[in-house]
C-alpha cells in the first residue's frame, strides 16, 4: 500500500500534459473497462452469477484487444516494446480471476481482479495516455490506505493530525474527479450526483477530524467507499 504522499506523487503526475483517449486502442480499453469495473463491483457484493457473466466479458473484450492490436500497435503504443506482454499479462490475471470465482471464492477473485487496474494504469502511464479511470485509480488508492489504516491511527499518539493529513490528500484527489471530468461526463446529472456524494463524504470526515469527534471520525470513514463504488461502477 503506497503512502499518503505516494498517492498526491502519483495525482500530481496527471497534470503533466499528456493524449487523451482518442485512440483506437485507448478507447477499445476503456470499452473492456465496462465489464471489468462491473465485476469489480459483483464480487465485492459476492454476487456469483453476475461475477461470472462480467469476468468473462471483460477477458473476452481484452482477449479481442489483445489479438487485434499486439501484433502492430496503432501510435501512441507503436513504440512500446512492453504493450502486447502486458496485455497477455493482464488474460493471464483475468484467467486467474475467472477459475476462481467460478469456484466461488470472489473474495480471492476480487482482489486478484484489483491487478488489471494496475496493469492497465502503468501501460497507459509509460505511453502518456491519461483517461479519466486514472484519476478515479488515484483517488481508490489513498482511499483503501485511508480506510485500512484510518481507525489504527486513531490509537495513536498524533494520530488525529496524521489522518488530517491523509483526509486532504484525499479531498485534493476528489475534487480531481470533478475538475478532470471529460465534457460529456460533466455535464452528465448523474454523474454529477454522484461525484458530489464522493465530494460530500470527504467533507463529512474533514469535518468530524476538525471536530477531533474520534467517533464522528470512525463512522465517517465507514462510510467513505460507497459514494466512491457507487461513482466507480458507473463512470469509472
Amino acid at each position: 500500500m503506497r503512502s499518503g504522499l505516494a498517492s498526491m506523487v502519483l495525482a500530481l503526475s496527471l497534470l503533466v500534459p499528456s493524449v487523451w483517449a482518442a485512440d483506437a486502442v485507448t478507447d477499445a480499453m476503456q470499452a473492456a473497462y465496462v465489464p471489468y469495473r462491473t465485476a469489480l463491483f459483483k464480487t465485492n457484493a459476492k454476487a456469483q452469477a453476475e461475477s461470472e457473466q462480467a469476468v468473462a466479458d471483460a477477458r473476452a473484450q481484452f482477449r479481442a484487444l489483445g489479438e487485434r492490436y499486439s501484433g502492430k500497435p496503432p501510435a501512441p503504443y507503436d513504440r512500446d516494446p512492453e504493450f502486447a506482454a502486458s496485455l497477455r499479462k493482464v488474460d493471464e490475471v483475468l484467467d486467474r480471476s475467472e477459475a476462481q470465482i467460478k469456484a466461488r471464492e470472489l473474495a480471492k477473485g476480487h482482489q486478484t481482479l484489483e491487478e488489471v487496474r494496475d496493469l492497465l494504469g502503468e501501460l497507459r502511464r509509460r505511453n502518456g495516455v491519461v483517461v479519466f479511470s486514472d484519476h478515479m485509480n488515484a483517488y481508490h488508492e489513498q482511499m483503501e490506505h485511508l480506510v485500512d489504516d484510518g481507525a489504527a491511527a486513531l490509537a495513536k499518539p498524533g494520530g488525529m493530525m496524521a489522518l488530517a493529513g491523509q483526509a486532504a490528500v484525499l479531498d485534493y484527489l476528489a475534487k480531481r474527479l470533478k475538475s478532470e471530468a471529460p465534457a460529456a461526463l460533466a455535464s452528465d446529472t448523474e454523474f454529477k450526483g454522484l461525484v458530489d456524494s464522493v465530494l460530500a463524504s470527504v467533507n463529512s470526515l474533514r469535518a468530524a477530524i476538525a471536530r477531533e469527534d474520534e467517533a464522528a471520525v470512525r463512522e465517517a470513514i465507514g462510510r467513505i467507499k460507497s459514494p466512491y463504488s457507487r461513482l466507480f461502477v458507473k463512470f469509472g
